[in-house]
């Protein structure tokens, strides 16, 4: 099986950015972890602070892989291009945050993926991307 999450704009800031949101765990570490406990998974991890290297990645990895765990950050709540690139691919992909959107402003209630996706985890901090793993299986 052959997974990739990719992971959007601000996330390479994870462990050090508003740890009281996010936590102070680095995705690197936590992706470390993850690969360790699902050896047997091709699993690989991008992340980019650019809209247009997000949805490269998704038509790239759209037709070849068996899932994609993305987490396109503030992309989520304002990229019509990543929702449509979601939309246009075969691979199916969960979108994954971290945090309870929905307990939080109310423009971070709005998802151009969801509505595209196989499935939305939400709130469960970096749990949420193994969530997301394990639908896969």
């Amino acid at each position: 099986m052959k997974i990739i999450i990719i992971n959007g704009p601000n996330l390479n800031l994870l462990g050090k950015r508003e740890p009281e949101i996010y936590g102070d765990e680095t995705f690197e570490d936590f992706y470390f972890l993850l690969k360790k406990k699902y050896n047997t998974i091709e699993l690989q991890y991008f992340q980019s602070n650019i809209e247009g290297e997000i949805i490269s990645k998704l038509q790239e990895t759209g037709f070849t892989y068996d899932g994609i765990i993305l987490n396109a950050a503030a992309y989520t709540h304002t990229s019509i291009g990543i929702g449509d690139a979601v939309k246009a691919i075969s691979t199916p992909v969960i979108e994954v945050h971290i945090s309870n959107t929905f307990s939080r402003e109310s423009f971070r209630h709005q998802s151009y993926i969801s509505p595209n996706a196989k499935g939305v985890i939400i709130g469960f901090g970096l749990k949420s991307y193994e969530l997301a793993l394990k639908a896969f299986l």
